[in-house]
């Protein structure tokens, strides 16, 4: 029988062995899965703060666009409220012309005549052979008078 009491009490030894082992596997484990579960934590919460900072960027890039597109919109109406100006000059500037071409249209073209500005036609004397000159001489002076004319 003392084989027997030797056989439980070794039997005992080994499941109490057993259960330390196996209790510290368990607190292996479970610090194992704390690390695992903080660092997967740590990396979920780094991932969050980049995709924070990335739509923080993104609302800063759109928030700088809609300030473009503002001033754009505010130049365009300027642009456009110059061009309509320019556009009420030139008509009225139009009209000033056409209304000054009608006027010297309808104006009488009876200029009173300027006694420097008017042109005279000279007087040509006729020429008369008297026979005292040759023929061909008094021909020559007549053609010539005449191509001056």
């Amino acid at each position: 029988m003392a084989e027997n009491a030797d056989l439980l009490a070794l039997l005992a030894e080994m499941k109490k062995s057993l259960e330390k082992g196996q209790e510290r596997m368990e607190k292996e484990m479970q610090s194992g899965q704390e690390e695992m579960k903080n660092q997967i934590q740590s990396h979920v919460e780094n991932q969050v703060r980049e995709i924070k900072d990335h739509v923080n960027s993104c609302l800063e890039r759109i928030e700088d666009v809609q300030s473009v597109k503002r001033e754009i919109g505010e130049v365009k109406g300027e642009v456009q409220r110059n061009i309509e100006e320019v556009e009420e000059k030139v008509q009225l500037k139009i009209g000033d012309i056409e209304k000054r071409l009608c006027e010297l249209e309808d104006r009488p073209l009876n200029f009173p005549a300027n006694p420097e500005l008017t042109y005279s036609k000279p007087t040509i004397k006729s020429l008369t052979f008297d026979g005292q000159t040759s023929w061909t001489f008094f021909k020559t002076q007549f053609d010539v008078v005449s191509e001056r004319i």
